[in-house]
């Protein structure tokens, strides 16, 4: 297991907990929940910002602190403009997929608008992290791990 940074999740305060990909994961020592806007974040500086349209994340990308706002599309975009500090912003590489049955509109690109446990994942596995127990309490689980299995096997990494 590498040594890394905690992750820093900003939850919205109205984040629905009952579809909450996240839900479950509050214990972790490797993640960090704060909620917006009532929690104050740590500093977060050379964090790595997950976001949609950015650089894809790459294992050069290990080693920093990674910083996740969890929200709907409409609650992420208003956060992420009103959260401060200086980010390394990065995306997922495009191919996965979510498996989450999306009713939102508000996504530019609702199948690379992964949910925020699969995005996750996903990072971890490309940072060499740790990934194991992150997708228990994830109800599309399997249907995640089969759409983009052969994507994580091709990156050298296995769900």
């Amino acid at each position: 297991m590498h040594e890394f940074l905690p992750t820093i999740i900003l939850r919205h305060r109205r984040e629905n907990l009952k579809k909450c990909s996240l839900r479950g994961l509050e214990s972790r020592q490797d993640l960090l929940f704060f909620i917006y806007p009532v929690d104050p974040l740590p500093l977060l500086k050379g964090q790595v910002l997950l976001s949609l349209n950015a650089p894809p994340l790459t294992e050069e990308d290990r080693g920093k602190g990674l910083f996740l706002i969890d929200g709907t599309w409409k609650y992420a975009t208003l956060m992420a403009r009103q959260v401060k500090g200086e980010f390394i912003k990065r995306s997922i590489p495009k191919e996965f997929r979510t498996s989450y049955p999306r009713k939102q509109t508000a996504c530019d690109d609702p199948e690379r608008g992964l949910a925020s446990v699969e995005a996750l994942y996903i990072a971890y596995h490309i940072l060499g992290y740790e990934a194991e127990g992150l997708l228990d309490h994830y109800y599309w689980k399997d249907a995640f791990l089969n759409l983009n299995s052969p994507l994580l096997q091709h990156k050298s990494i296995s769900p």
